[in-house]
């Protein structure tokens, strides 16, 4: 009979462990669970933020390419005050501006060197000049690493946004205060890399 009191014993011991046991290791994966979805929410931010960072580093060197490229030119053609000006303004803003106003920044250094690109091909002697061919194939060279890095950053931008539309990541980030990614949109007319002829 104390065998019975016994075994009894070590079967309610048990069935107590388990009732404790249970809940924790539940607790446990879901704590797990929610720190995996928060480092996994902050890693896409932090690589989001770094992707913009090259992207400006790029729209800075084609801001500084566009500007020798002027400079290369102007003895041809008389630039306004305001070309100087606004490329100036530009590279001020490109390391303070986010995913909207870097789209911006694109569409006016296309239109910068779009009009010095009609500059170019209006005088023969540009056209043959080495350092205006160096200086246009350095911007067409930057143009695809700004492409590269708009490709980057949606994709990381789209996964981010997609973790904050869905349950229970959506939780997650509203508790955190975290709030959709801005896309890299340029303009229809803007996503052809500018034709470069001579």
């Amino acid at each position: 009979m104390n065998r019975f009191y016994m075994i009894g014993g070590l079967l309610d011991g048990f069935i107590t462990i388990l009732v404790i046991a249970i809940p924790l290791i539940i607790a446990a994966g879901l704590i797990i669970y929610f720190i995996s979805i928060y480092n996994r929410l902050y890693s896409l931010k932090n690589s989001a933020e770094a992707t913009l960072g090259q992207v400006r580093v790029a729209l800075k060197k084609r801001l500084d390419m566009i500007e020798q490229l002027l400079g290369a030119v102007k003895s041809y053609a008389k630039f306004e005050k305001e070309t100087f000006e606004s490329i100036t303004r530009l590279r001020t803003e490109v390391f303070r501006a986010g995913a909207g106003g870097l789209s911006d920044i694109d569409r006016e250094s296309r239109r910068l060197f779009g009009s010095i690109v009609a500059v170019a091909e209006s005088y023969p002697e540009l056209k043959t000049s080495e350092t205006v061919t160096r200086l246009m194939e350095s911007v067409r060279s930057i143009e695809g690493e700004i492409a590269r890095h708009r490709y980057t950053y949606n994709n990381i931008a789209q996964t981010f946004n997609i973790m904050l539309d869905t349950i229970p990541s959506k939780f997650i980030a509203s508790s955190l205060g975290l709030s959709k990614m801005e896309y890299l949109k340029f303009p229809e007319e803007v996503e052809k890399r500018p034709e470069i002829s001579f």
